[in-house]
This record gives C-alpha cells, structure tokens and sequence, in this order.
C-alpha cells in the first residue's frame, strides 16, 4: 500500500509549490516583458532613423538639378549617400522600383543584396503607407530591414529606401541578466520565510486535528474518556470537536448501559454454570450409590475398606459441590482457588475413583508427576472429560475410555481417549465456546469451563477427532520439579 501524505505534508507543500510557482511566473513574465520592451524600443528606433533619413533624402531631392524620376537615382545619390551616412551614422540602400540595387552604403556588396526578392516587392506594395519592416534571424540574430518608398515632391515613387538594422540586446541583456539575478536573491529571501511561515502555519492548523486524532485513539469503553478543550479553534474545527465530545456522553451512556446488561449476562451465565457444576458430581454420586447397594456384601472380608472408600468419594464430591455453593453464595469466583504442588497422577486416579465403569483404563508412571494446581479444580477438569468420553461412547458396542499421564517437553500432561462418535470437522472450531454443545441435554458450558480453568494455570488443551473411530483431549501444565515439591 502506497504510504499517504499527512494532512500537514500537504499544507506544507502545497504553500511551498504556490511560491515557487510564482516564483516562476514573476520570473517568466519579467522575462517577457523584457523582449517585448526589447523589440519595441528596436522598433521605434529604427522609425526614427527611417523618419531621419526620409527628411534627409528629400531635402537632397529638393536641391537636386537632375531630374527627380527613378532614372535618374544613381546621378542624384551617387555620392551624396556617403555623406548622409556620415551624417546620420547608419547603413542603407537605395532601389529602383524593380527591385534593382542603385547605391549602397555597405561595401563590398552583398550579392544577395543586389536584388530585392519579388515576394518581397509584393509585401511592400501591399503594406499600409508603403512602409514594410522584414524581419530575419541569422545566426540566432534577429535583423530587421526596413523598406519605403521615395517620393519625389510631387508624391511620384521613384525609388525604394532600405534601412538595415541589427537587434543589439547586449544591454538589455545585461539588464535582464542583473535584474534576474537580484530578483533570485529576493526570491530564496522569500521561499525561506515561506518555508517557516508554511510550518508554523501547518502546525497551528494541524495542532487541534493531531489532538483530536490522539483522544480518539485512546477512547475506550471500559474507561472514563476526556473531552477535548480548544480555545481560538476555527469554525471547522470548533464543529469536530463538539461532535468528538458529543460522542464521549453518548459513549458514557452506552457504557453504563453495558455494564448494567454484562452484569445481568454475567449473573445468568453463573447461575447456568452452577447449576451445571452440581450436576456434574451429583450423576456419579447416584450411580456410585446404586452400584454400592448392587455390590456391597456386609459379610464380605473388604467389606468395611469398600464402605471407607465409597464414603470417601462420596465426601469429596459433597465438598465439591459445598465449594461451589460458598463460591456462589459469597459473590465470587467459584470455586475458590487454593493453589498446590499436586501429584497429577494420584489427582487423576482420584477424580476416576467415582466413575464405576469397566471400560475406563489408567496409566501413570511410577514416578511423581508434580504440577501447581488446585486440587478441585483438576478434578473438575478430569471430570469433565471423562464424563464426556463416557457419553460419546454411549451408542458404541465395545466402548473404550483410556485415561493416561505422562511428562511431555517439561509439562505435565493427560490423555483422555475414547472410540466413541468423534467431533465432525464443522464443530472442531466451537467445541470450547460457551453454550454450544451437539448433545439433546446440557448447557454447552463444560468444554468452555474446562479451557478456562487450565488456561488459569498457563496450560493448554487440544483435541484430535477421527468421527467413529477414536477422538482424544490433552490437557497440559507446567511441570514442577522435584526440588520445588
């Protein structure tokens, strides 16, 4: 993505390209200026000259003995041109009406000068009072030649007059050269104090902007955001600011009303996960009672060690289900946190002693496999997910629930794998988020309870699922070593 321009940028160079750019114009039309004086002053220069020479010739023609008619040219001016050069300091010659050349000033003579080219005999005759001016460029020259008519005193043509003048703007150019040259230094004054005036200026324009932009980006919901104050503010900016601080109250507002409505979902949510966190021992509970009425044998020899070890796990699902009924009843977290040094293993064979089911199988190394947890918490965790192997397993005819501990790259890690029904690939993604569930019964609650209490303890937990054939959960806590326990 092309990277943008800020607001400022464009102040700023927009104000630098308006000076420069008349920089440039003054200069261009300085410069036009100049030539068009050039060429007037050239012009009127050689008017006057022309206008001299005229009044000169025809006093020669006035005092003249021969014959004032075109014939008679080279006898009147023969050597009088000579003179009239002198005396008026310019070149010229004289033509017949054909265009032939009589006399000239200018020696030796042009052999392209002898003859006055018909097109331009054509522009004399046509041109207004007689008085035609060619202009030609040799060189990179500019030349002008004027060319009139001499009339004798009885206003008869007789001759052509041509008066060559050479453009010299060496001056003039010298001039202009000067001129450009302090005009410049003008111009670098001016594009300094251009370039500070231009910064101060996008600054001062863009300050209220930049401060309005820095309180947007920092207004949040769940905090109390501070209106902006601008004094001397334009009207458009005084117009964004009202809207940004309208924008804060209607924000304020918003956030009370949030809040009052996260509390009111926060306090259904609760009351869901109770009741779901109660169900949870309450089914193994009743089925750990019919399986003990089913099985205990009073006269049996192991009969009062079953009865302690029925009565134990009954107690710590009551205890369970007194945490999660105190956590409620005093507006807390439930259950309360109690952290501890654990031996993963012995928490987990635990937490499976309330599962009376022969298809459920336990593996753990001999050693001590030590976590920071809390103990209820674990086994709710087990719990969980092993009650959910257990129903995903309910329509298999050989069902199949293995439960195994291990240490895996310094964590300490359980498996709970079943051959059950699987999770199809379109649920895989939302298995951990609260409410969903495929089951006919049930909040959806318990796989989103799960991941949040391992994450509580830096763990993590992932699944791998082939539908029908074998779905496994991995829960996974930092390992602690042996001399922290």
């Amino acid at each position: 993505m092309r990277a943008q321009i800020s607001l400022r940028g464009r102040i700023f160079t927009a104000m630098i390209f308006l000076v420069i750019v008349a920089s440039l114009l003054i200069a261009g039309v300085t410069i036009y200026q100049y030539r068009e004086q050039s060429n007037q002053y050239h012009e009127q220069r050689l008017q006057r000259k022309e206008i001299q020479l005229q009044t000169r010739i025809e006093y020669i023609l006035s005092q003249t003995e021969f014959p004032q008619t075109e014939a008679y040219l080279d006898s009147i001016f023969g050597e009088v041109v000579f003179q009239i050069s002198d005396e008026q300091n310019v070149n010229f010659r004289i033509y017949n009406l054909s265009g032939q050349l009589i006399t000239s000033t200018q020696f030796p003579l042009q052999q392209e000068a002898t003859q006055i080219p018909q097109s331009t005999l054509n522009l004399i005759d046509t041109a207004l009072d007689g008085n035609f001016i060619e202009i030609q460029t040799l060189e990179n020259e500019q030349y002008r030649s004027s060319f009139s008519y001499i009339q004798s005193p009885t206003g008869e043509h007789i001759g052509l007059l041509n008066l060559p003048y050479y453009d010299d703007d060496s001056l003039s150019a010298m001039e202009l050269q000067n001129f450009l040259a302090r005009l410049l230094q003008v111009y670098v004054l001016i594009l300094g104090i251009a370039i500070l005036l231009a910064y101060f200026v996008s600054k001062y324009i863009t300050q209220s902007l930049l401060e309005i932009g820095t309180k947007i980006n920092k207004i949040a919901l769940n905090k109390s955001n501070q209106k902006i104050l601008v004094e001397r503010a334009s009207k458009e900016i005084s117009q964004l600011i009202f809207a940004y601080n309208s924008l804060v109250d209607q924000l304020e507002e918003s956030a009370v009303k949030l809040a009052k409505s996260e509390r009111e979902h926060a306090w259904r949510e609760m009351a869901k996960q109770v009741a779901h966190e109660i169900k949870n021992p309450l089914t193994p509970m009743r089925l750990s009672v019919q399986s003990f009425e089913k099985q205990f044998e009073p006269t049996a020899p192991d009969s009062r060690e079953k009865l302690a070890d029925f009565s134990n796990t009954l107690i710590q699902q009551i205890d369970i289900l007194s945490t999660i009924a105190s956590a409620f009843s005093n507006f807390a977290q439930m259950p309360a946190q109690q952290t501890e040094i654990l031996d993963v293993s012995q928490t987990t064979k635990l937490a499976l002693e309330i599962f009376n089911d022969k298809n459920i199988s336990f593996e753990a190394p001999q050693s001590a496999i030590c976590a920071r947890l809390d103990r209820t918490q674990l086994i709710r965790v087990i719990t969980n997910l092993v009650k959910n192997a257990v129903q995903a397993c309910a329509d298999t005819s050989n069902p199949t629930i293995e439960v195994r501990v291990f240490k895996k790259n310094q964590r300490a890690c359980v498996s709970i794998s079943d051959n059950g029904i699987g999770i199809p690939k379109k649920h895989a993604d939302k298995i951990f988020e609260p409410k969903f569930t495929t089951k006919s019964s049930g909040m959806g609650l318990g796989l989103g309870m799960v991941k949040n209490i391992v994450e509580t303890y830096d763990g993590t937990i992932n699944h791998r699922s082939a539908p029908n054939k074998k779905t496994i959960f991995t829960v996974c806590f930092p390992l602690v070593s042996q001399s922290e326990s």
